[in-house]
């Protein structure tokens, strides 16, 4: 009788264990998938170190119009801020706005973006300074001057908000739709990293372990837990 509970109980805890795989498995394939900041193209909206989800349900496939109506799915939208895989090395994976849809006519005059001839307001902008710019900058540059071109059809045109530092549309082309895989939801954690320490030895290992619980705490953005990405 003892064996059999025994083994009624451990049947009990391996399919538990097999169950919460798969759910964690499907969770991150279809629903959410975390993704780290690694640099500053999307400053100040986004820094580097912070650790969003990201939403990979909402531009889903919509394949009846009772899945339309029933699930939480929409088009891309200007002002999405997506993750994707870099079209040139789909292995990486980038975060960029979507400035331009498909049919759309695009242009760049001194940095300002025009949408089929129109201004964009964008708020969200950043530019470096003036004053570092005044010897990189060209008529002939991409930051300053670029287009007028028309987005091809299921495809995006996508540009980071730092502006002036951001290896976007503008030098790598248009965003094959199929290559989206989903949009910013949240700020689940913000770090800091700053120099690390390089020291090396038994003494270091020691110490780098006590720096890395303190700086968990002195260099974590607490204001940016949770923030909503727009």
């Amino acid at each position: 009788m003892a064996n059999t509970f025994r083994k009624s109980t451990i049947r009990e805890y391996f399919e538990s264990i097999v169950i919460a795989v798969i759910l964690a498995l499907f969770v991150r394939t279809w629903v959410v998938q975390a993704f780290k900041i690694p640099t500053g193209s999307m400053e100040n909206n986004l820094l580097i170190g912070d650790h969003l989800l990201v939403n990979k349900f909402v531009f889903g496939p919509e394949l009846s119009g009772f899945e339309r109506a029933m699930l939480p799915m929409r088009d891309i939208k200007r002002g999405d801020i997506v993750v994707f895989k870099f079209p040139d090395e789909p292995e990486r994976d980038f975060i960029k706005r979507v400035i331009g849809l498909p049919g759309e006519t695009i242009e760049l005059r001194n940095k300002k973006v025009f949408v089929n001839g129109v201004g964009l307001e964008e708020s969200y902008v950043h530019f470096l300074e003036a004053s570092h710019m005044a010897a990189e900058v060209t008529s002939f540059d991409v930051r300053e001057r670029y287009g007028p071109v028309t987005v091809p059809p299921g495809q995006y045109f996508v540009m980071g908000d730092n502006r002036d530092n951001s290896q976007d549309s503008r030098y790598w082309g248009f965003l094959p739709r199929h290559y989206v895989k989903g949009k910013a939801l949240v700020i689940y954690w913000s770090y800091d990293a700053g120099i690390e320490s390089a020291e090396t030895g038994a003494g270091a290992t020691i110490k780098q372990l006590f720096s890395t619980v303190t700086h968990f705490f002195t260099r974590t953005r607490w204001e940016r837990l949770l923030h909503q990405i727009h």
